[in-house]
């Protein structure tokens, strides 16, 4: 019997998935319990299993392709099965690869081809051949965003690349594979030997921009899964969520020299923590002081967490994920550095579990890195605040009676006046200020 391969909830939030890569090709035997295909889910790339033996007979979402979560992307079935009413039939919810790409009112200019088509490219079909790139009408390439810019840091001509999704589409998977052949070569670096890195450099990593004058006025960029999760929740967020903000600032002189101090002290292990592995430290302690910042919105009741979880905002490629340390008031400064550090880095690559970026009770963003002294941010759902963190800079004081130069660190907390109270976020910044301005609080 036929078994129908279901675009599965991989993730809490996730609503659509888009195929990065299938990793069973149509013919191949298939084993319940194989890894069928990589998905990119809202937050990031996760593993579709096969849920019963036999043959991957038909693929109906190509790499590229996005479909809801329930719709069937594939059939897996024996070699004599019937399978016609799958094979015939893409989700209607996929345009047509063969499909010309739309116009935009009164400019001529053709967008590019939706990455969610089902029907398979001529580079897929025995016997046809297909040109290195598919072109749009206006002879402008076909290829996802990834994939152009993947070309360009490694100034590869898009040209030379057989496009394998839909219509002819390069994708990011072809990128890859040319560069593995040894096929790229440098802007402006010699050529090297066939299968060689190119070496980068300056020029090359970062290309002086071109504004074609004769080419498309504009390009439409299609959504990513996480682009379209951070919109969505923006919107829930910041219309019906009724924010007002908080800031305080913070002498940073103690804290630094406390974590010189540390970073010594781990310099033996290899180990160091930042600013803001001590900063997400003193967080999560005045949490446990004022529960009342420590909570959920729930509608009908605020819900207090007696458990402290801080999600810590990370940027990423499309956008930003905020993986999750759980009991961050328990644990130590150079435990939290190594968490953030390691869920971070899988964070970048989209390889995080679930359960690695859902369940804050409390959020972190730091902008400081970026040269940015004071910002607001918006509250993450259900939760009732979020601390946005400034980079520290040396400003004159008066201390004493005295002007004096002192790194100085602004935070902004945004608080869901719902939930959380201005005395009520006053107080848990003071507490935070303290522990800051002097970390011996945060271990007595």
């Amino acid at each position: 019997m036929a078994t129908k391969v279901h675009m599965e909830a991989l993730s809490p939030t996730m609503e659509e998935g888009q195929v990065v890569k299938w990793l069973k090709r149509e013919g191949e035997t298939v084993a319940n319990g194989d890894v069928l295909a990589e998905i990119e889910t809202d937050k990031a790339t996760m593993e579709l299993v096969a849920r019963g033996d036999g043959i991957l007979r038909v693929v109906l979402i190509q790499e590229g392709g996005t479909a809801p979560v329930g719709e069937v992307i594939g059939v897996i079935a024996t070699a004599d099965e019937d399978i016609g009413s799958f094979a015939s039939a893409a989700p209607s919810t996929a345009p047509s690869a063969e499909a010309p790409a739309a116009e935009a009112p009164g400019t001529g200019s053709a967008s590019p081809s939706p990455a969610g088509a089902a029907t398979p490219s001529p580079a897929d079909v025995p016997g046809v051949s297909v040109p290195s790139a598919a072109a749009t009408g206006n002879g402008r390439i076909k290829a996802s965003p990834v994939a152009r810019r993947l070309a360009e840091e490694a100034g590869l001509d898009l040209a030379s690349v057989a496009g394998s999704g839909p219509g002819g589409r390069i994708v990011k998977s072809d990128i890859e594979s040319a560069l593995a052949a040894g096929t790229a070569a440098a802007v402006g670096v010699p050529a090297t030997a066939p299968g060689a890195t190119p070496v980068p450099t300056a020029a090359a990593a970062m290309p002086a921009p071109v504004m074609a004058l004769d080419g498309p006025e504009f390009e439409d960029v299609p959504l990513t899964q996480i682009r379209k999760t951070i919109a969505r929740r923006l919107t829930e967020s910041i219309g019906p969520v009724p924010h007002f903000f908080l800031n305080i600032h913070v002498d940073m002189t103690r804290l630094m020299a406390a974590r010189k101090r540390i970073n010594a002290m781990l310099e033996a292990r290899g180990e160091k923590v930042s600013i803001n592995d001590m900063i997400l430290k003193a967080t999560a302690l005045a949490l446990t002081q004022h529960p009342a910042c420590n909570v959920h919105w729930g509608g009908e009741y605020i819900r207090r967490h007696n458990r402290v979880h801080i999600g810590v905002a990370v940027a990423v490629e499309d956008g930003l994920i905020t993986p999750v340390i759980r009991d961050a008031n328990a644990k130590g400064v150079a435990q939290i550095a190594r968490e953030v550090k390691d869920m971070a880095a899988r964070a970048r690559v989209k390889k995080l579990l679930p359960e690695e970026y859902t369940g804050s009770t409390f959020s972190i963003s730091n902008l400081g890195m970026f040269g940015i002294h004071e910002f607001t941010a918006v509250i993450n759902p259900p939760e009732g605040g979020i601390l946005a963190i400034g980079g520290i800079e040396e400003v004159p004081v008066v201390v004493d009676g005295e002007l004096k130069a002192q790194p100085r660190m602004t935070v902004t907390m945004s608080c869901d006046h719902r939930s959380i109270d201005g005395a009520t976020g006053s107080r848990f910044l003071q507490t935070l200020k303290a522990m800051l301005e002097d970390p011996v609080v945060m271990v007595v």
